[in-house]
């Protein structure tokens, strides 16, 4: 069945191509024009074409479960995913202004703790955090940046307006997927390309190289990066040996590293070979079995201090997750204004805290009404959607909130945007959202664009991969 763009209904939601049944936005007009003109079997052919990519390029996630790890292929869409340019400059300016707020914020957090003593953010909340690291009190890393890679997920409202729906500075993921994402629209899609000035997402592997080496002890054109994973079984494994291929950086296991005179050294078959720079893709408790988690086989021992002692860059720092937490997301407006002193650019999704009494009864009165997020998950694990929960799963989960209220805070239901996706017979609406990624040293970098998530079940807000999400590619597009 060929494409109908008359037959296709998002219904209430604002949607990122259609506009109306039959009306393409302006700058979505060509390629729907496009699609349209595709035969039943054209677009079976790009389809196919689209699994037969995947395949050869062994582009993979990792999915936990209870019958043991399963490594599946990335879920894609073929219709991608089209932001303006104009939009999208006023976007990346406010994407630079929460990271450099952020980053102002964890600096003083773990030093003079102004905003603290100023009642800003109350103290409370950060010596009660599961992220806060009071072994990183007293440093102050290369141009006061703790987190260099940071993953903010935006999500477009039904005003049309892009909010703040959390921030991702402890190890984020899924540029890979990004670039992938063009790599494969780009083989299945080429004429495409000739219509459109979309603008590149391909200079990241060298932007990140730029972002690390800037934290390298000693200066040097060419440091030596390694990027440290957890290994195979990693549900991000894909990602970590994508990105160290492409920086031209050694990908390494803690066993392959070891710490010498407060040194970080690689083992090869010529000897140590000295280490400037870690991109480490393992959590801070695993880092350092002397520091943390004792029994941790991830990390290498003697890590934290050769770091202490300014001998060794890590990104994304050691404690930069204080500042990843979901309650803190609340206070990053007051963050900016603070630090900034500017309003921010992108608000946030309204939200409320259990740990206010007030607020927490606002939010057991009206559980049916919001969606409930612990402090520190990820991936969608943990959390409420009340709107579609059982009486008995919002009752367990009162229970959860009135034992634990800092853990826990509230948004409404957002009315996530949708965008096209090709289904078995048509075009059909399905809820995104958009993850794009910052780079902050000396110099920012911002993509262009980010990685498009895709709840691919008719009617679903999960759009995480782990939990049966699928992901399109995102052009940003001149006027």
């Amino acid at each position: 069945m060929k494409i109908n763009w008359k037959s296709y209904h998002p219904g209430d939601f604002f949607d990122e191509l259609i506009s109306a049944p039959g009306k393409p936005r302006p700058a979505a007009r060509a390629l729907c024009r496009y699609l349209a003109s595709l035969s039943p079997e054209e677009l079976d052919l790009r389809k196919a074409s689209v699994i037969d990519a995947i395949k050869t390029m062994g582009i993979s996630f990792t999915v936990y479960s209870d019958a043991g790890n399963i490594d599946r292929e990335w879920p894609f869409d073929i219709i991608p995913r089209i932001i303006t340019a104009s939009e999208w400059s006023v976007t990346s300016r406010g994407l630079e202004q929460r990271l450099r707020a952020l980053n102002c914020f964890i600096n003083d957090v773990y030093n003079e703790g102004k905003i603290l003593k100023d009642k800003v953010v109350p103290r409370e909340l950060i010596t009660e955090s599961g992220n806060f690291r009071k072994e990183c009190q007293g440093i102050k890393p290369l141009h006061g940046v703790w987190a260099h890679v940071c993953g903010t997920d935006l999500i477009r409202g039904g005003d049309g307006l892009f909010y703040v729906l959390e921030d991702n500075l402890r190890v984020p993921s899924g540029v890979s997927y990004m670039l992938e994402n063009r790599t494969v629209t780009k083989r299945v899609f080429p004429e495409l390309f000739e219509n459109y000035d979309i603008h590149p997402i391909t200079e990241y592997p060298g932007q990140l190289f730029d972002t690390l080496a800037d934290i390298s002890p000693e200066p040097k054109d060419y440091p030596e990066v390694v990027v440290l994973t957890p290994g195979i079984y990693n549900s991000a494994y894909f990602e970590h040996s994508f990105l160290a291929q492409r920086m031209g950086a050694e990908l390494v296991q803690g066993s392959d590293l070891v710490v010498e005179n407060d040194h970080v050294f690689m083992k090869t078959i010529n000897g140590l070979s000295p280490v400037d720079v870690i991109y480490r893709r393992i959590d801070d408790l695993f880092l350092d079995p002397a520091v943390f988690n004792p029994e941790s086989t991830l990390g290498v021992k003697g890590l934290m201090k050769a770091w202490l002692k300014g001998n060794v860059g890590l990104a994304n720092a050691p404690g930069a997750g204080v500042a990843d937490d979901k309650v803190i997301y609340t206070y990053v407006p007051a963050i900016i204004k603070y630090y900034l002193d500017e309003d921010p650019i992108i608000p946030n999704v309204p939200s409320f805290v259990c740990s206010d009494k007030a607020q927490m009864q606002h939010v057991l009165t009206n559980l049916d009404k919001l969606v409930v997020k612990p402090a520190n998950e990820s991936g969608g694990y943990g959390m409420l959607m009340g709107p579609q929960a059982s009486m008995k799963e919002r009752e367990a989960f009162a229970r959860k909130i009135r034992a634990n209220p800092r853990n826990y805070m509230a948004q409404p239901l957002i009315s996530l945007s949708t965008a096209p996706i090709l289904g078995d017979r048509n075009a059909e609406p399905r809820h995104i959202d958009l993850r794009p990624f910052i780079l902050q040293g000396s110099k920012t970098y911002i993509t262009a664009g980010g990685l498009t998530r895709v709840a691919m079940v008719k009617g679903s807000y999960v759009v995480n991969s782990s939990q049966g999400g699928g992901s399109k590619d995102t052009w940003i597009v001149e006027d």
